[in-house]
């Protein structure tokens, strides 16, 4: 096994987001990052600055709304130096009205585009960091997703394709009434998620309090920074090293009293009465493959419990879909919905873990 000192102390050297970016890059997985309504602009620029700073990527920061078409999508993933134009895709409800008499689907139709006037390909950004994600049209989100899983996005003017580092970064506001969901099929794909709070603060925007936004300028001001962030210097991190964190990973051994401690908080999770869905077996491999790549962070080669439920947190958190009243199973067999209703008021994915993670943990 190589030697992994340097890693640990690297880690505390980290701000959260970056950390949860060094996890995410090195297994070439993407991440959800959550936060407050009033925070978003400010956790996009840190993040921003992290990609350039830490990690020596580029990136780009998508402003998304209801009103975001395909083609400025498209177009915002390219790298500012490059042209972004003509990134316009055909409408799938339109693709076989428009088409000639000799196309009979979209898959003719992206057959004949793929062979003749897709030749030309275009490399996205590293980083795409996605403000309010969660409120582009069903579309755009599946597309995204394409873009996650194949590495590539066929649009009329060409292939655009991923980089080999890629990660993809929807940036959304937690859990407000009215906030939408992102797509089922995506949110499941993403490796973790992140909660990033005011009093978390910023190592690169509070260098330089220009770039914090007005409401936050007297926020920052009051935040204690932990030692590790106040130094002048800030870790770089390169491909090598990713790679050897993922590399170190693998040989992290995982007895048969933790393999069945993991199998536990997901069989608990699946069979809660709160939860209706979200623990798929996507969920499940990413659990124990992060639960590897913290231990590595730790120093160690060998999971322990302590580092399985923290991971049980930051994999299932995000994909937790919470128990409508009239949904609980229990109303099959004569239960009260007014009784259930109060039973699950405060049922939220915070609460359902730290109640799963109340099981016996093995010694």
């Amino acid at each position: 096994m190589e030697d992994n000192s340097d890693i640990p102390g690297l880690a505390l050297e980290l701000s959260d987001l970056e950390f949860a970016l060094f996890l995410c890059l090195a297994v070439h997985e993407h991440c959800r990052i959550d936060t407050t309504d009033a925070n978003i602009h400010d956790v996009a620029k840190e993040l921003a600055l992290i990609c350039t700073n830490t990690f020596g990527l580029s990136y780009s920061i998508l402003d998304c709304s209801s009103a975001t078409f395909f083609d400025d999508f498209c177009a915002e993933l390219l790298p500012p130096e490059t042209l972004r134009s003509s990134h316009v895709r055909p409408s799938r409800s339109r693709m076989t009205t428009e088409s000639s008499g000799t196309i009979t689907s979209f898959q003719d139709l992206k057959g004949r585009l793929r062979s003749n006037a897709f030749e030309h390909k275009q490399e996205v950004v590293n980083v795409v960091i996605a403000k309010n994600f969660n409120h582009v049209n069903d579309t755009i989100q599946r597309e995204a997703l394409e873009l996650m899983h194949s590495k590539q996005l066929t649009t009329q003017a060409g292939v655009l394709e991923a980089p080999t580092t890629f990660i993809f970064l929807p940036l959304m506001v937690r859990d407000t009434e009215q906030d939408q969901p992102l797509n089922p099929h995506l949110n499941d794909y993403i490796f973790i998620s992140h909660f990033h709070d005011t009093n978390d603060g910023y190592v690169y925007l509070e260098e330089t309090n220009d770039w914090l936004s007005d409401g936050q300028m007297s926020a920052s001001s009051v935040i204690h920074k932990p030692d590790a962030q106040t130094k002048k210097g800030h870790p770089n991190i390169d491909r090598a090293l990713l790679n050897k964190l993922h590399q170190l990973s693998t040989y992290v051994s995982i007895g048969a009293d933790i393999t069945r401690y993991q199998q536990d908080i997901v069989v608990f999770l699946r069979l809660s009465r709160a939860v209706s869905g979200g623990i798929s077996t996507r969920s499940n491999i990413h659990f124990k493959l992060f639960s590897t790549l913290l231990a590595v962070l730790h120093g160690i080669d060998y999971l322990t419990p302590s580092i399985v439920a923290l991971a049980a947190k930051k994999v299932f958190r995000h994909r937790i879909i919470v128990t409508k009243p009239e949904e609980d199973r229990s109303l099959q067999y004569g239960s009260d919905l007014t009784a259930v209703s109060q039973v699950l008021e405060y049922a939220n994915p915070d609460s359902i873990l730290d109640g799963v993670l109340t099981l016996e943990a093995p010694l």
